[in-house]
């Protein structure tokens, strides 16, 4: 999916839901959360997925959740809060 969806989860075609554990850790996704919001799946297990997400679209902070399949899709679009969020970690190193 390219964009936002645009149907609430009840609404989406069961045949259009990817099982949960078929997504990967770092896989871009939409959850539904009072809206559609970007998220990263963090983990995901055969009922449900670990996501971290933008609970909202004015706010740089992030919220941690569990949500099951027919709650997520993936996503295209790029978020710049989240995506490579990787890249922008520096190792630390204790002090000798």
């Amino acid at each position: 999916m390219t964009s936002t969806p645009t149907v609430t989860p009840p609404q989406r075609d069961p045949a259009d839901v990817a099982p949960a554990e078929s997504y990967r850790p770092a896989d871009p996704v939409w959850v539904y959360r009072d809206g559609w919001r970007a998220g990263v799946i963090e983990a995901a297990s055969p009922r449900a997925v670990t996501v971290t997400y933008r609970p909202g679209s004015h706010h740089r902070g992030t919220g941690v959740d569990t949500f099951t399949a027919p709650y997520v899709t993936s996503r295209d679009a790029d978020d710049p809060t989240l995506d490579n969020r990787g890249l922008r970690l520096v190792r630390r190193r204790p002090a000798a």
